[in-house]
């Protein structure tokens, strides 16, 4: 529940001795509620329950019965009983204990009877002598009824679908992750630890699981195995978009820095690496739970209850240096993070959304779903609740979002399936992120064809910030780097003692696909002779002006530069075949001009570099078409020493 209960109830009863303060005379009664009382001390609840009913049989106006009852049957999980019995005591005496009348509105708010717990909360606030803390939560709660009433009234669409045998089991299914490319399904499965004895509590233990789609169809899924797996419990995990870095929650382990740890592994050629402790400063002697990993592996989420919050579980976020370590946990915030539970973090791939589950915005009961979005670098939107019936009276947590942003995965056993179940539905427009695309493909050496790990930074043109950092497999150079398809993009993929390889992304504002890139990259030796394309070096047009968006190739230029102090270059600069040759002569060579003379600018020697106009002369592709004029109207680098 939101709040926990107070065993008030239980200290009324404990405080009461003397049979003749008792609200009844009924030796039967008092007898069974004397034997209920210490049952309930053992917590044999249902030992406590059956005795408590036969007082209440024995005298139906033995209030102190039914409002133990209450107590007995909320800490059993029981809530509509326990709802039946709090009614029962508020209809014998509201005044008796008038705690109870929030006690009760709770239990209904749990059940999703809204109106019943907003009349109930209402009453509370009207009694004298309540507990201040329980007064500021019912204020809180008949706030989240109005909201829950009004979601109800107005629901948004929601058509769960079981994602099937070849994922979903008799036994429970949750977490689930995607890779960017949606080729990869990742999720906890609930395991009996003796299949022989299924029911018991304590037989259960946690594992990773994962499928494949192929073709048009999940594959049937498999345990991840070991080590990944072990006899402890592996779970709420999250994968990084090209599904090569896993960080998920193992809790009372000997490496432990305390409750639970967030921990990580990589897949190095379909094989999952030992698990390692992520370490501090990101762990601590409190608990780290439930991550979420942006969609580079640089940054993750998570939730925890160390100091320095606001609620009882707040989120944070880490970052990964170029060195390797962990940055401190910085707190999301108050426009995330309640005085309540704020858990199970999803960041979308758009690097811009995310959503979580909380008790403390205002919602349908326990744990609903919200999202906010980035409006800048540190600042996030104030949560939005996903709505009924996506939220309800039951918990709703661990909601993912694909790529595409247009199809949800949770799990859930509110709806008739073999326990909890994972589903998909197609998520309303308001709640969708901003749609991605990726590029995927292999980096090579460009004269062996050696596969070759590389770096890949995705740059904003127009704010020159870093989006994405990643890299390609130095195994296989595979690679997997997410577009998000809201501005213009620079990809530089480099390699020490190799020519940077650049693309660009220009997306206009109604993209409305998300078709994916498939590009083989051979990186070029530094060597001279050998030339790049500086594809994101941009002019005015039919003008020798450079375009502010090019500062960011030609500062990875300057870099290159600076790592390589005998480099000399030249710059070329080509036109289609549009204009005469002489004024294509002049553009072209006033272009290369411009781009020589802001590397100068940045302190790299004139004697460095030259520039030259080829004019049409030299075409890439043919000028029959738009496409292959827009390759023709290029930059070019090329080594002249070395």
């Amino acid at each position: 529940m939101r709040y926990v209960f107070i065993a008030v109830l239980l200290l009324l009863a404990l405080a009461v001795n003397a049979q003749d303060e008792y609200t009844t005379k009924n030796r039967k009664a008092i007898g069974n509620f004397e034997k209920a009382k210490q049952y309930y001390l053992m917590m044999a609840y249902d030992n406590a329950s059956a005795a408590l009913m036969e007082a209440g049989k024995a005298d139906p106006e033995f209030i102190e019965a039914w409002l133990l009852l209450g107590q007995v049957q909320t800490d059993a999980g029981n809530i509509e009983e326990a709802a039946a019995a709090y009614r029962k005591a508020v209809e014998i005496d509201p005044l008796f204990f008038p705690n109870v009348l929030f006690f009760l509105a709770e239990s209904d708010r749990m059940l999703g009877n809204y109106y019943d717990a907003r009349v109930n909360y209402e009453m509370f606030l009207l009694m004298p002598n309540t507990l201040g803390k329980m007064r500021e939560a019912a204020l809180e709660s008949s706030t989240s009824c109005d909201f829950a009433i009004n979601a109800v009234e107005n629901p948004v669409e929601f058509e769960p679908v079981n994602m099937g045998p070849n994922i979903n089991s008799a036994n429970d299914e949750y977490w689930p992750n995607l890779s960017a490319d949606e080729k990869m399904l990742v999720y906890t499965m609930l395991l009996p630890i003796d299949v022989n004895n299924p029911v018991f509590r304590g037989n259960r233990q946690e594992d990773l699981y994962f499928s494949m789609f192929e073709g048009d169809a999940w594959q049937p899924a498999r345990n991840v195995g070991p080590p990944l797996n072990t006899p402890d419990n592996e779970g709420a995990q999250s994968i990084s978009g090209n599904g090569m870095l896993m960080v998920f929650t193992g809790c009372m382990r000997d490496d432990g820095y305390g409750m639970c740890d967030l921990y990580f592994s990589e897949n190095r050629n379909g094989i999952w690496t030992i698990p390692r402790n992520i370490g501090a400063p990101v762990n601590s002697k409190y608990s780290e739970k439930q991550p979420a990993l942006s969609s580079d592996g640089r940054t993750v989420y998570f939730s925890s209850d160390r100091p320095g919050g606001l609620g009882q579980f707040d989120l944070w976020k880490s970052t990964l240096g170029d060195d390797g370590k962990w940055s401190r946990p910085e707190n999301m915030g108050a426009n995330i993070n309640s005085s309540g539970f704020d858990q199970s973090p999803f960041i979308h791939p758009d690097n811009k959304t995310m959503y979580f589950s909380s008790t403390g915005w205002p919602g349908m009961g326990n744990y609903d779903i919200f999202l906010s979005r980035r409006s800048s670098d540190t600042s996030w939107s104030e949560p939005v609740n996903l709505g009924y019936p996506i939220n309800t009276h039951h918990s709703e947590q661990g909601l993912i979002v694909n790529s595409r942003a247009n199809r949800a995965y949770f799990s859930s056993n509110r709806l008739e399936s073999m326990g909890q179940d994972i589903y998909y539905f197609e998520l309303y427009d308001d709640a969708r992120p901003n749609r991605v695309s990726y590029m995927k493909g292999k980096v090579y050496d460009d004269e062996t064809g050696r596969p070759l790990g590389a770096k890949f930074e995705l740059i904003d043109l127009e704010t020159t910030k870093t989006i994405i950092s990643s890299s390609s497999k130095p195994e296989t150079g595979e690679f997997l780097v997410v577009i998000p398809v809201d501005a213009d993009y620079a990809l530089n993929v480099s390699r020490p003692s190799y020519l940077f390889h650049s693309e660009n992304f220009a997306f206009d504002k109604v993209y409305e696909h998300t078709k994916p890139f498939y590009l083989d990259i051979g990186l070029k030796p530094i060597k001279v002779g050998e030339s790049i394309t500086l594809r994101n070096v941009f002019y005015r047009t039919d003008s020798f002006s450079l375009d502010p968006y090019s500062r960011v190739e030609l500062d990875k230029v300057v870099g290159m530069m600076e790592k390589n102090p005998s480099l000399v270059i030249e710059i070329g600069g080509h036109t289609d075949n549009i204009g005469t040759d002489s004024h294509n002569i002049t553009l072209s060579g006033r272009r290369a001009e411009e781009a020589m003379n802001y590397l100068a600018s940045k302190g790299i020697a004139s004697e460095r570099i030259t520039s030259k106009g080829y004019g049409m002369k030299e075409p890439v592709a043919s000028n029959d078409t738009e496409e292959g004029k827009a390759k023709n109207r290029r930059t070019e680098l090329k080594i002249l020493a070395k």
